[in-house]
């Protein structure tokens, strides 16, 4: 852990400020991750199986084990699926308000899913521009010393002043990457959690339809 501390610290030492600012970003953009991994864990994300079963139950008119099956899902969608399954079995309702507030209960359970994920995208934008501005002044830097070196220019030092300015491209760019393809992988989930809640509620309101015999 001391060599990771002070690998960090070297890194931070020849980049300057533009570095401490993005590895303070990239333990953000980690902290968030780690976190909305252990949210969808605890809220069941991609656990589809009860769900599943219990339409399935549903579209074969299986009504009250279908219910049960729902409410033992672990998934954060079995309440959704609970609230359109026992609204369904009313004898009279509104289809249209019914679907409209069995949409609106899945997006605010599916809103709960992207909180926290517009900072983990600004960190993927920003990370790759803010290493960008970093060597342009690095750069800027590196040439007004061979400027005011005139003639007895040392070749060696201002390829050292050019690398240690790129530094801060590398350094944004191992940022951003990583936290653009876990936002896409959770974007992913979140997706297939929406189709999942639109399945739930044209089921209910629509036993059988398309149903396999």
């Amino acid at each position: 852990m001391n060599l990771i501390f002070e690998a960090v610290g070297r890194v931070a030492d020849l980049g300057g400020p533009v570095v401490m600012i993005l590895i303070v970003m990239s333990m953000i953009a980690l902290a968030l991750i780690l976190a909305k991994l252990v949210q969808f864990l605890r809220l069941g994300v991609g656990r589809h199986g009860a769900l599943e079963k219990a339409l399935a139950d549903w579209d074969r008119g299986e009504a009250e084990r279908a219910t049960r099956e729902a409410a033992g899902a672990p998934s954060h969608l079995a309440g959704v699926a609970v609230a359109a399954l026992r609204s369904a079995e009313a004898p009279a309702y509104d289809e249209g308000a019914l679907r409209a507030r069995l949409t609106g209960l899945a997006s605010a359970r599916l809103a709960r899913l992207g909180a926290g994920l517009r900072l983990l995208d600004s960190v993927a934008q920003v990370a790759p521009l803010l290493g960008l501005f970093g060597t342009v002044l690095g750069m800027i830097e590196a040439f007004q010393g061979l400027q005011q070196a005139g003639a007895a220019v040392d070749p060696s030092a201002l390829a050292g002043g050019i690398w240690v300015a790129l530094l801060t491209t590398a350094v944004g760019l191992a940022v951003a990457m990583p936290a653009s393809l876990v936002l896409t992988w959770f974007d992913a989930r979140i997706a297939r959690e929406a189709q999942m809640a639109e399945r739930i509620i044209d089921t209910a309101l629509c036993a059988g339809v398309g149903a396999e015999g």
